[in-house]
């Protein structure tokens, strides 16, 4: 995939993003107002759709620094909360992407890893706290260990994310406002790890037709 492709492929993936995180903003918003604000729909179909604004002319740029493009306009959209979490991920993934100009499975992998990486690095969170990680660092394993092993990368690692998700439902909230509740977190999915599905969702259904491994 050359770095026209890779370009246009970028932006339609994260379009897929805004599209999807929009339509299901209502939902979101009540997930994160059993255990939270009750804002997280909002503020994530606010980021991606700023996202989406600063890139759309830029298909010509490559792959780091349409990330890193993605991560400013992601922070100056969201400046609380979320906002620095997916701005750390996405500028991660842009500092994993220097030096390439395609936009591949590796490429895509290290794209997850990098969102994983970040995401962790600013919230200080780790697995089981009931987190958007709960679900961000196990796919980004899958997705290695699936092309490590010469295989689709996307299909499992939707599968991980709707099954950590999920998962999150039966853990105590450990980060964030969520963990002022104690146990009465339980029971709840988290809504940081159901807005990463609808993410994790979106990137696939626009990459894994345009894959190369």
């Amino acid at each position: 995939m050359n770095r026209e492709a890779a370009g246009s492929t970028i932006l339609a993936m994260f379009a897929a993003v805004t599209e999807a995180i929009e339509a299901h903003k209502g939902w979101l918003s009540d997930l994160d107002g059993a255990i939270g604000d009750g804002d997280h729909g909002t503020t994530m179909a606010l980021g991606f759709r700023a996202v989406e604004r600063a890139l759309s002319d830029k298909g010509h740029l490559p792959p780091s620094d349409l990330f890193r493009e993605g991560a400013q306009a992601f922070l100056n959209a969201v400046g609380a909360s979320t906002g620095p979490l997916y701005a750390t991920g996405l500028r991660r993934a842009a500092q994993r992407l220097d030096a390439v100009s395609g936009f591949g499975a590796p490429e895509q992998v290290l794209m997850l890893e990098g969102i994983a990486a970040g995401v962790a690095e600013r919230g200080k969170a780790q697995r089981g706290d009931k987190t958007m990680l709960d679900v961000w660092l196990p796919v980004a394993e899958t997705a290695r260990a699936a092309l490590e092993r010469g295989e689709q990368i996307w299909p499992v690692s939707v599968a991980k994310a709707e099954e950590r998700a999920a998962a999150t439902s039966s853990m105590l909230a450990l980060r964030g406002r969520a963990a002022r509740l104690g146990e009465r977190s339980l029971g709840h999915r988290d809504p940081g790890a159901a807005s990463a599905v609808l993410i994790l969702r979106a990137m696939a259904e626009t990459l894994a037709h345009r894959l190369e491994v």
